[in-house]
């Protein structure tokens, strides 16, 4: 089977099928179809696949594969709510030889900024959070319904989106388990689902594409024209109803209630409980509650954080050169106050809606001064991955003590991780000493 046809088999929804794809697409490791030697000085450390929403219906395995052939220094994954796809990518990552990491992300609810809108738009006290270095799907059992918790949460959240939605778009209307979920390959749906859902319900009631322009118009509250091009390019059209219906100001959006989320505390305890660094998420420096960026590193660093993420293309791509400025400006900020805290940095470009770049433009002006540090907590993510089933994680009791100082830990993790192979998790026999470690690496 030629490799383009196997490539499209990693984003079937069968685990079997994609795994026998790329164990026969591993076979081309270190040709120049797949090259998988680290030499591209790139990094993604932050991509969601198809197991919470991918832009381009990738897996955990094709994005393994994706990066391997780009020959990318590192890749992770992070999706929304659930674990699904960390042992799929960890296990890709290792065939393939590729620097990995896998994470979750979840929207929390800070009590102490209730009254301020954080990262999550319109939603004063809620942002979005992760978890990185996740090294299995399976979870202690004192945390198993924690973990249930989110992922429930996370559908009654998006099964009511559908209830209040139907109503405003009747006669397209759609049964979120016959037309909403089928599009998930773990039933984990989310509202880019539920809008793919809707743009496909409705050409299937409107075969009439003048009558289906003239219901898009009226239900969204666009002129006739622009109705014709939304019909005309579903990327647009879909995240029209999402920003027209689902999100802050839209028909069928409700102010999420604050206990329909997990708090920051039992979010980053859950990480912890599994052996993961709590993660504060980044958007642009432009709310309340990021704009004072040294108090909201005091606040997470008080409930465990212990590395930040940040998405850059959304922080220096813009045409205007005035929001360019002061994009740039904020994330600089941003990533210094980061700096002095010793916080690892993790970059990705999310990849969880079509046109998102697969790679930042690590070249352009504003990215390539943090280019060393995006690789530096890729690589960090990385070690920390190959040393957590043996109790040295990051985080863990090991590391605390084997260093004084967060200088210290980084400096061993990113030397590790620049350096280790997967083949080091079979050298370990327990716990040892850093020193034991870096020797193991010859």
């Amino acid at each position: 089977m030629e490799s383009s046809s196997l490539e499209q088999r990693l984003n079937d929804f069968s685990r079997p099928t994609r795994d026998s794809s790329l164990k026969q697409l591993a076979k081309l490791k270190g040709s120049a179809v797949c090259p998988a030697d680290g030499s591209h000085k790139a990094v993604n450390s932050h991509c969601h696949t198809f197991f919470s929403y991918n832009g381009y219906g990738m897996s955990p395995s094709a994005i393994a594969w994706w990066a391997a052939k780009e020959s990318l220094f590192a890749a992770a994954i992070v999706d929304f709510d659930v674990l699904d796809g960390v042992e799929e990518f960890l296990a890709a990552s290792e065939l393939l030889g590729l620097r990995s990491g896998a994470g979750m992300e979840t929207r929390v609810f800070i009590p102490e900024l209730a009254d301020q809108e954080i990262n999550s738009p319109g939603e004063p006290g809620v942002a979005y959070h992760e978890g990185v270095g996740f090294v299995s799907a399976s979870v202690p059992s004192t945390l198993k319904d924690f973990a249930a918790r989110l992922r429930s949460g996370a559908a009654e959240r998006t099964r009511a989106i559908v209830g209040r939605v139907n109503a405003y778009l009747a006669p397209v209307s759609v049964d979120f388990d016959k037309d909403v979920l089928p599009l998930t390959p773990g039933g984990n749906a989310t509202e880019r689902h539920v809008c793919a859902a809707y743009d496909n319900k409705a050409r299937q009631v409107f075969a009439d594409q003048a009558a289906l322009e003239a219901f898009w118009a009226a239900k969204l509250a666009v002129p006739a024209d622009k109705a014709a091009k939304l019909v005309a390019d579903p990327v647009e059209l879909r995240n029209t109803i999402r920003s027209k219906t689902m999100k802050s100001g839209g028909l069928g959006y409700v102010k999420p209630d604050p206990k329909s989320f997990p708090t920051l505390k039992e979010m980053n305890d859950f990480s912890l409980g599994c052996g993961a660094i709590p993660t504060l998420a980044w958007l642009n420096g432009e709310s309340a509650g990021e704009n004072a960026v040294d108090a909201l590193f005091d606040l997470h660093a008080s409930f465990g954080m212990a590395a930040v993420n940040i998405i850059p293309d959304r922080n220096h791509n813009f045409s205007d050169p005035k929001v360019r400025e002061k994009k740039i400006a904020e994330m600089n900020r941003f990533i210094a106050a980061a700096h002095k805290r010793d916080l690892p940095i993790l970059a990705g470009t999310e990849m969880n809606a079509p046109g998102q770049r697969l790679l930042d433009d690590f070249a352009s002006a504003a990215l390539k001064p943090h280019l060393a540090a995006f690789i530096d907590g890729a690589a960090l993510q990385h070690a920390h991955t190959l040393l957590a089933p043996a109790g040295m994680g990051y985080v863990s009791d090991w590391a605390k003590a084997a260093f004084k100082t967060l200088k210290k830990r980084n400096q061993f993790f990113v030397a590790v991780g620049k350096k280790a192979t997967w083949s080091l998790k079979a050298k370990l026999a327990g716990k040892q000493t850093p020193e034991a470690v870096l020797n193991l690496l010859g």
